[in-house]
């Protein structure tokens, strides 16, 4: 396994622990998966993300709230409308409201 291998492992890792009705940004699961400079990184292993139904990478946002949109998986309105079936409410300019949504885990237990 290569180190970009082992990077994505992390990063999945991480993100398939972000609960349903919350988002986290590049930069925290960047954090949490052990470098905090990997945030384009985590935008690389999402893009390749090998199993969009275990690994919900639509529940990753910038560090403003806003979506991607490069989102893979259909674009910008297929990761909206995945979020709004989180049950999560999209600000009127499309972001999210991070104070309300962003997931804030123990990063001793992640």
């Amino acid at each position: 396994m290569d180190g970009s291998d082992s990077a994505f492992s992390r990063i999945y890792a991480v993100v398939r622990r972000i609960p349903r009705g919350t988002v986290a940004t590049y930069g925290q699961i960047a954090r949490l998966a052990g470098n905090p400079r990997w945030a384009r990184v985590v935008g690389y292993a999402l893009h390749a993300n090998p199993d969009p139904a275990g690994i919900p990478c639509y529940r990753v946002v910038n560090r403003d709230g806003r979506l991607s949109p490069a989102f893979v998986f259909g674009g910008l309105q297929a990761q909206a409308q995945m979020l709004e079936n989180d049950g999560i409410a999209l600000r009127p300019d499309g972001t999210v409201d991070l104070e309300r949504y962003q997931w804030r885990p123990n990063e001793k237990t992640v």
